[in-house]
């Protein structure tokens, strides 16, 4: 997977274009990062293979981080250009949130023209599930996720409570990760 993640990171840096990734990419780039962590749990740090399991541990998520900075400012750019974004480049996972990106866009847009129009500018803004947040309290340990919201949440361990998106929630619970706390208001 590193070399795959490598190849996927030396592409984007060098092309204009978000380029084609694996429908699945980011979930087994996900899968990986746990293996790793679990792993390097498991050995003695003072250990070559812990040291060594630790360097390739920051440089994935170092790669990471920059391939998803670098996707989500490209289609941004094409987005706030109104250009239209293949999305047969994006994986599942971002499709979902350049939508959301796309709305907003369009709302801005309308705004604009309200404004340069001479009506009265008025924002008409959706709450919808995916900006609502869950508080959860986690059951294991895990790293450090990217929320829909494109924010870092984490990482955590057993017994951390915290506030995430709805969207990222549900999958966490589903997954075995985390149990939602009721909040009384």
């Amino acid at each position: 997977m590193y070399d795959e993640l490598y190849e996927a990171w030396r592409k984007e840096k060098e092309n204009v274009e978000v380029q084609l990734l694996p429908k699945d990419f980011f979930d087994r780039l996900a899968q990986y990062v746990k293996r790793l962590r679990e792993e390097g749990r498991m050995l003695d740090e003072k250990t070559t293979r812990a040291r060594l399991l630790l360097r390739e541990s920051k440089n994935v998520k170092k790669l990471c981080s920059e391939l998803i900075q670098l996707r989500y400012e490209k289609v941004l750019r094409r987005v706030m250009a109104g250009e239209t974004v293949v999305k047969e480049g994006l994986t599942d996972n971002e499709e979902k949130l350049f939508q959301e990106i796309a709305a907003s866009t369009e709302s801005f847009q309308n705004f604009l023209k309200g404004v340069l129009s001479g009506r009265s500018p008025s924002v008409e803004i959706e709450v919808k599930e995916k900006a609502k947040k869950r508080v959860l309290r986690f059951l294991q340990e895990i790293p450090a996720i990217i929320g829909v919201d494109m924010k870092t949440y984490g990482p955590f361990k057993p017994e951390d409570v915290a506030s995430v998106p709805a969207e990222n929630a549900r999958v966490l619970v589903k997954q075995g990760l985390a149990v939602e706390v009721e909040v009384k208001t």
